[in-house]
């Protein structure tokens, strides 16, 4: 059985002590920690912590109340996240004006198969809100007139609505350090390039400009560097002959969502995880769960040859003569 911790994380400006202030805390109530990140960026401090709170000589609250009073007294926020904290976990999705992502996300959650409850659409346009409407959920608008977000309003309502992961289903704004630090491998965006190839904007076209004859789409956990964060799923698809950039994104775009639902999924069931930047599976995982490309692909690869056969070949000849 796979063990769950609880997970803590700390976010601020960088100062000396944090780290030893909040493991001394730990430490002083029995709990163990087993996995520790911390990292700097633009000056923000973060701390990402998987502990054992099996043992602890405290209640759950306790420690929480602990941790925030810590965290008041250090200048840092502190979060907390106790495995049982909540039967069904909650989605946010972060939009602009492409649709086919949010689409199904809301098909998946309408059918059942989406494995947790969409609790909130943040757009930085409000293009998307009435597909959200049709459904019943929240929508906010936290862009300008040219869609420029506010990233303290998005964080107050990534912390009223709770989010436990958060879909960029095809949000065209790079999130700074302070949101993707408070959220750390609970950010998923889907990318329309096979990455590391065409990072950032317009990747459909790079693709054509670069002359590829297979494109693809990617579904990735978010970090601080753009577009180069844990690869989950990938799809690829053939290029057509002089193929337009409108062509790759009708190819495309069904596959964005296909990558994203599977991320989602593989995601929420704690099929993955994150290890030196690759992400990889579970022991706990499923049979049928693979990382990639539909198994189906295998089977039109052909086996042979391989170096160094060639030899065996030709001793078999030789023998034959």
């Amino acid at each position: 059985m796979t063990r769950e911790f609880t997970e803590i994380t700390v976010v601020g400006e960088d100062d000396t002590g944090l780290i030893a202030n909040v493991t001394t805390l730990l430490f002083e109530r029995s709990i163990n920690i087993e996995d520790l990140d911390q990292a700097v960026r633009e000056g923000v401090f973060r701390m990402t912590m998987r502990v054992d709170t099996a043992d602890m000589v405290c209640t759950q609250e306790t420690l929480r109340e602990d941790l925030h009073e810590l965290g008041e007294e250090l200048g840092v926020d502190v979060q907390v996240r106790f495995p049982a904290d909540r039967d069904t976990k909650q989605i946010a999705v972060l939009v602009t004006k492409e649709s086919h992502c949010l689409e199904a996300i809301f098909e998946a959650w309408a059918s059942g198969e989406l494995g947790a409850d969409v609790s909130v659409v943040i757009g930085n346009h409000d293009d998307l809100e009435p597909l959200a409407e049709k459904y019943d959920v929240p929508f906010h608008n936290i862009g300008d007139e040219k869609g420029t977000p506010d990233e303290q309003q998005l964080l107050d309502l990534l912390g009223e609505y709770d989010a436990d992961l958060i879909v960029l289903a095809r949000y065209m704004r790079i999130l700074s350090p302070d949101v993707v630090f408070r959220y750390e491998s609970r950010i998923i965006n889907v990318h329309p390039s096979l990455l590391p190839s065409f990072p950032g904007a317009e990747a459909y076209l790079q693709a054509l400009e670069e002359g590829v004859r297979i494109a693809g789409v990617t579904a990735h956990y978010v970090t601080t560097d753009l577009d180069q964060g844990p690869i989950i799923t990938q799809r690829a698809f053939n290029v057509p002959p002089n193929a337009e950039r409108e062509d790759l994104e009708r190819l495309g775009q069904p596959l964005e969502a296909d990558a994203l639902l599977e991320a989602i999924d593989l995601h929420l069931n704690d099929d993955i995880s994150v290890h030196r930047g690759r992400t990889r599976l579970r022991e706990s995982a499923s049979d049928d769960v693979q990382l990639g490309s539909p198994p189906e692909l295998d089977e039109q690869n052909p086996d042979r040859p391989l170096d160094g056969l060639g030899e065996i070949v030709a001793e078999d000849g030789e023998a034959d003569d």
